[in-house]
């Protein structure tokens, strides 16, 4: 997600037309969790966070998708929902290509484990 007060990555499974995980057969509901259990590890072992947030929510896309967000408690929504509680500030473009490199780099390790 593009908001700088967040780390925040969205997981979308590739396959049209499901909203809800329980729309997913067996195999597609493994590979899901394992997916989201990497980025999840990834995340926390490259930024510490003090809670890690998985949610498959989807009120406003309905598209199958799970919210992992790097909760901190100096963040400023702490303790409340990220959503809703103030705008989102978008990432400079350098920033942002920062931080996805650095996801992929924690994403690539935990592969290797």
């Amino acid at each position: 997600m593009n908001d700088r007060q967040f780390i925040w990555c969205v997981l979308i499974p590739e396959i049209n037309n499901v909203t809800e995980i329980i729309e997913l057969n067996e195999a597609q509901q493994s590979e899901l969790w394992k997916e989201s259990a990497m980025l999840s590890r990834a995340l926390k072992n490259g930024f510490s966070p003090d809670k890690l947030n998985v949610a498959a929510i989807g009120n406003i896309v309905s598209q199958l998708h799970v919210h992992h967000i790097c909760r901190f408690k100096v963040d400023i929504a702490w303790p409340s929902p990220v959503w809703g509680r103030q705008p989102m500030i978008d990432y400079q473009e350098n920033k942002q290509v920062a931080l996805s490199e650095k996801i992929c780099e924690l994403l690539t390790q935990q592969q290797a484990i």
